[in-house]
């Protein structure tokens, strides 16, 4: 016999002894007392013996749990996470918590559960297993820049806020060559105006220019939500120069994984080992840790070889700015160019420029879009997969 039911054996015979002993005369006193309990549990199991039904049923244990909860999610509310993870399950989606809560809200359901109790239905349900093999999307294929050639795409970051002892707050602009592994280090006190247009100009100087700078959402890259077509000052400076700026889905950074996984490497490798006291001495120790890390690191994409040695083995001629001077800013406004924007397509079929709505045709969903500006020809066109789907007036302003 488990030692629970036992116990609970035990107590059914005491409840039933102290109300036996109390129906035969004896005080309540007495009782507890002589059983060990207190007073106040005599008095409970005789209220309970008073009020029962039946003759053995007021001695058995009753939950403390209450009987309902304000909180308890309604059958309707779980039966829609249930269904919602099983459709981006089969999708070949994103099939988290956070994945169900999107698709909730966008749904238009009426008191959206919070992350934690969705992953505990999740759990209740047993739904958390996950896909056997590779992930292979279906259907939702991403549209990688191809980076076979030195300085065909950048990824560029920034990292921060940073401090030094002092104390100095700073930020570092971080760029990867994806075809050579080649690093740029850039820091700046703050990331407005002039400053992100230095960062990019100096890594540029020691990089060369990119076909394609690829960067996250960070408005200091494209301007302002409230003002989606002004073009901020990575817009322009690419435009100006040459240069596609392609910016990653909203919420993906893992879009930009190489500068993503470099920044780890910036952070512990360098910010964690090197002490520095101020200004003059970040710019100097950035530059000896990134010339580091292309001259003696090695990579097993690149065969165990070196950026630098990538870079020399390659023999590619590299295109440089005309003067390490930065334009400065306001820059002008670019009357050529492209520049790009890579956007998840979800149920409400919306296709979010900057800040600004478009709607996209059924086609679109649950696809990862491609919308390209032509600032020459003033047009906004939707790609999937290399095929359009939508274009549209585009003024830039």
């Amino acid at each position: 016999m488990k030692r629970k039911e036992r116990k609970e054996r035990k107590e059914q015979r005491d409840r039933k002894l102290a109300i036996d002993r109390y129906l035969s005369g004896e005080q309540v006193t007495t009782i507890a007392r002589s059983m060990g309990y207190s007073r106040q549990w005599v008095h409970k199991w005789i209220q309970r013996h008073e009020g029962a039904d039946d003759a053995t049923g007021w001695q058995q244990s009753r939950s403390t749990n209450p009987e309902s909860s304000p909180r308890q999610l309604t059958d309707e509310v779980v039966e829609a996470v249930k269904m919602v993870r099983l459709s981006l399950y089969n999708q070949g989606l994103f099939c988290g918590a956070q994945a169900i809560e999107w698709e909730l809200k966008e749904s238009g359901i009426e008191s959206v559960p919070s992350l934690r109790s969705i992953n505990r239905i999740l759990s209740r349900e047993e739904l958390t297993h996950r896909r056997t093999g590779s992930y292979e999307p279906k259907g939702k294929k991403y549209p990688v820049l191809v980076a076979n050639e030195v300085n065909q795409v950048h990824q560029t970051d920034y990292v921060g806020p940073c401090y030094l002892n002092g104390p100095v707050r700073f930020y570092s602009l971080n760029s990867v060559d994806l075809a050579t592994a080649r690093c740029a280090i850039s820091p700046v006190l703050n990331k407005a105006g002039q400053n992100t247009v230095d960062a990019i100009w100096s890594s540029w100087c020691r990089l060369g220019i990119p076909n394609h700078q690829q960067v996250d959402n960070e408005s200091v890259f494209f301007g302002s939500r409230q003002f989606p077509r002004g073009m901020g000052n990575l817009i322009r400076l690419c435009l100006l120069n040459g240069v596609q700026p392609w910016f990653i889905p909203m919420a993906e950074p893992w879009r930009n994984g190489v500068v993503e996984k470099f920044n780890d490497h910036y952070r512990g490798g360098f910010l964690k080992r090197v002490t520095m006291q101020g200004e003059e001495d970040l710019r100097e120790q950035s530059l000896i840790f990134e010339q580091k890390h292309n001259s003696r690191y090695r990579y097993s994409k690149l065969r165990g070889q070196t950026p630098q040695r990538a870079l020399d083995l390659s023999r590619h001629t590299i295109r440089f700015p005309e003067s390490v001077r930065a334009p400065r800013y306001p820059l002008p406004k670019p009357t050529t160019g492209r520049y790009h924007l890579v956007r998840f397509i979800r149920s409400n079929l919306v296709l979010d420029i900057f800040g600004e709505r478009f709607k996209m045709p059924s086609e679109a969903t649950y696809e990862y879009a491609v919308a390209t500006i032509d600032v020459g020809k003033q047009n906004l066109s939707v790609g999937i997969d290399g095929r359009t789907i939508a274009e549209y007036e585009y003024r830039a302003r």
